[in-house]
């Protein structure tokens, strides 16, 4: 998930243990699950943990397996579950009485995982453009990075960052990965939203935390990094897609009506009203759920639209200012620089090159 971990999204019938061990901080040992998304295949936990007595004694045994009575299990990667960018897995278990899994059974779940990605996706194509407009203007292509304690990516890998991850965010990444672990001092985490540049100028939202340790990655401090979901993106997520976090899985329509009324600018009461929450806890789960305030996921909703705007080209700024829901146009101009590090004239032309550059490569 963009909050830097990973957490049980579904089914709805996962035992309660195995949804607090995760919560807990499991994923920080769940080396089966991350060596099967970074090594892209399937795998067993006797394939991570070779060693009986190391399997045995893992977190991953005695939190996750033990208290539900299992004993084997066996993980698929999967391209990305819930959210674009953000790759996942699932997870079969098995007891002790019904044996380990087999060649056989790697490679039918690898056959049933690539089927899922591929419903997953025709699913995502759907509903895009029901909530929103989608940018014309590329994302950087990778949503999700991880630094190992040398700042060197540990994900994507080696072979792929140098074209998946943006030059200008790469420097920047590394930069402040080195300044977050040595500002550990005796921290587990820390975790910090910040705005990182790319080469075109383009600045973007990410969620970044440091692990002192993540044994799940290897050894010594990992940093991951988040690019932030706009609100095109969580317009695509439906409640059932967190059958397995009822939390997380209430606050989706208090999402969908904040984009879809961000212009007239609801108020945190208005907000917090349809999903049945006192505005005072709303704002505490909501902010700890998704790593962002909803005053900050309302301004992204209207960032994004001026973004549709200025490309489309066909309104002036003070206009697009107006139906944005800003006050006036140099509310306008000054918030937009905030988030984006340029003024709207400036960035309109800069997108504009950068969609003529893409119609040469093309």
């Amino acid at each position: 998930m963009p909050r830097g971990d990973l957490q049980v999204a579904q089914p709805t019938n996962v035992p309660e243990t195995m949804l607090k061990a995760f919560a807990n901080g499991l994923h920080t040992d769940d080396a089966v699950t991350w060596q099967a998304i970074l090594q892209k295949r399937v795998l067993r936990a006797s394939d991570v943990w070779t060693d009986p007595v190391r399997l045995t004694h893992s977190p991953y045994q005695r939190q996750l397996l033990d208290p539900a009575g299992l004993r084997y299990a066996i993980v698929a990667p999967l391209a990305a579950p819930v959210l674009d960018g953000y790759p996942g897995a699932v997870h079969l278990f098995r007891t002790a009485e019904q044996g380990d899994f087999t060649r056989a059974d790697l490679d039918r779940l690898a056959e049933l995982a690539e089927k899922f990605d591929s419903t997953v996706e025709q699913a995502r194509a759907g509903r895009r453009g029901s909530s929103s407009r989608p940018l014309t203007i590329e994302q950087p292509a990778a949503h999700l990075v991880i630094l190992d304690s040398q700042a060197k990516p540990t994900y994507p890998n080696a072979e792929e960052a140098d074209e998946l991850i943006d030059p200008g965010l790469r420097n920047q990444m590394a930069e402040f990965a080195r300044r977050y672990q040595q500002g550990l001092n005796g921290s587990y985490f820390h975790a910090d939203r910040i705005s990182l540049a790319d080469s075109h100028g383009d600045h973007w939202p990410f969620r970044v935390v440091t692990y002192r340790r993540y044994a799940a990655l290897g050894e010594g401090a990992f940093t991951f990094y988040c690019l932030q979901p706009d609100c095109y993106e969580w317009g695509n997520v439906k409640p059932q897609d967190f059958g397995a976090d009822p939390e997380l899985s209430r606050l989706i329509p208090a999402l969908k009506f904040m984009q879809a009324e961000f212009r007239r600018g609801p108020s945190l009461s208005d907000i917090s009203g349809t999903v049945t929450l006192s505005p005072f806890h709303f704002h505490r789960r909501f902010t700890e759920l998704l790593g962002l305030t909803p005053k900050q996921y309302m301004l992204g909703c209207q960032i994004h639209e001026a973004k549709a705007e200025l490309i489309a080209g066909e309104k002036e700024l003070a206009q697009i200012a107006k139906d944005c829901g800003f006050a006036h146009q140099s509310h306008f101009t000054s918030r937009f620089k905030q988030a984006t590090g340029m003024t709207p004239t400036r960035w309109r032309r800069m997108a504009q090159q950068r969609g003529k550059a893409a119609l040469v490569t093309n």
